[in-house]
């Protein structure tokens, strides 16, 4: 009867080898080829307009924790390659630019609609008056809501980085670089690179509501191709950023003769999704947190602050673009 016992045991053991041997040899290896690459992020596009959203969060924080304040940015950006445009080169439309105070109160910014301007890609990135990426600082200059409000200095500068922001994540990181490393040197998932643009220290003054000697000096900027993923149905490739430790110095007049310097730390980091079909950004999200210091010519002589900035893009179809820029009217 022992015997009889053991020898079942046995068989049993036998039989169930058996067939873990056989499920292993009947399984395959998933074709993993796609992911091996190697991959082209940095090819011609696909010339035909492009539709942009972009929204940018602003929260403010005291030292202690404290919400002090949100502000929000909306821009909507067409994309008119030259051939259509017929312009010296691939052209931009602003159809709608809108602030957004707090929760509720959203403004427009009227001289904005429609504006359009020629995108200028330079070994430097400014042009020959000095302005990054071929931005014209005289477009900020003055500006007003819908309301007929002036807008402050500082929102103004803000409206005006919108435009800056949007160009660094989709042009000067996802395209490929005049001089330098970039995105074309990322050819299979896992690489990571210092790009070109690491250790910059483009200037950030904007006519009377920034001065000259304004700056920021970028950390060791890196990019790092993390893999393949989808947006809506387009399979993307997702390229992460990261700044390194960044510093900046603002100098602003809020009046003749007075002097508010602003001086502080930054680091952001996001991840750009390319398109594998046609080359374009599909999506950009991005964080950021800044602390800084401002001089006052008054007590308290000193204001320290810490910003958490988030930042979205999205490329979508046009009926979604013209209908987002509907919402809220």
């Amino acid at each position: 009867m022992k015997m009889r016992l053991i020898l079942s045991v046995i068989l049993g053991l036998a039989v169930s080898l058996n067939l873990s041997s056989s499920v292993e040899a009947g399984r395959q290896a998933p074709d993993d080829s796609i992911l091996r690459g190697p991959f082209d992020l940095a090819g011609k596009r696909l010339q035909e307009a492009q539709y942009f959203v972009m929204e940018t969060r602003f929260i403010n924080y005291a030292l202690n924790g404290t919400r002090t304040g949100q502000n929000s940015y909306r821009l909507h950006l067409k994309f008119v390659p030259a051939k259509s445009s017929r312009t010296s080169g691939d052209e931009y439309v602003c159809s709608d630019f809108a602030i957004v105070t707090g929760d509720s109160l959203e403004v427009t910014v009227p001289s904005l609609k429609d504006w359009s301007y020629v995108f200028k890609r330079t070994p430097t990135g400014l042009d020959e008056k000095g302005q990054v990426f071929g931005i014209e600082h005289d477009t900020f200059e003055n500006l007003v809501d819908s309301n007929g409000k002036p807008i402050p200095q500082q929102v103004a500068y803000f409206v005006y980085n919108t435009f800056i922001d949007f160009h660094t994540f989709c042009n000067e990181f996802a395209e490929k670089t005049l001089s330098g490393n970039g995105i074309q040197d990322l050819t299979r998932i896992g690489q990571k690179i210092v790009h070109a643009a690491a250790f910059s220290k483009p200037p950030v003054n904007l006519g009377s509501n920034v001065a000259e000697g304004s700056f920021f000096q970028n950390g060791e900027i890196t990019l790092t191709f993390k893999g393949i993923s989808l947006v809506g149905e387009a399979p993307c490739a997702i390229v992460g950023f990261d700044s390194g430790e960044s510093n900046f110095k603002m100098i602003m007049y809020p009046m003749p003769g007075v002097e508010m310097p602003t001086i502080g730390s930054s680091h952001y980091k996001g991840d750009i999704y390319i398109d594998l079909a046609t080359n374009w950004v599909r999506r950009v999200v991005m964080d950021e947190y800044v602390l800084a210091e401002t001089s006052l010519p008054f007590p308290p002589d000193k204001v320290n602050s810490f910003t958490e900035r988030n930042t979205v893009i999205e490329n979508v179809g046009e009926r979604e673009f013209l209908n987002a820029g509907n919402r809220g009217r």
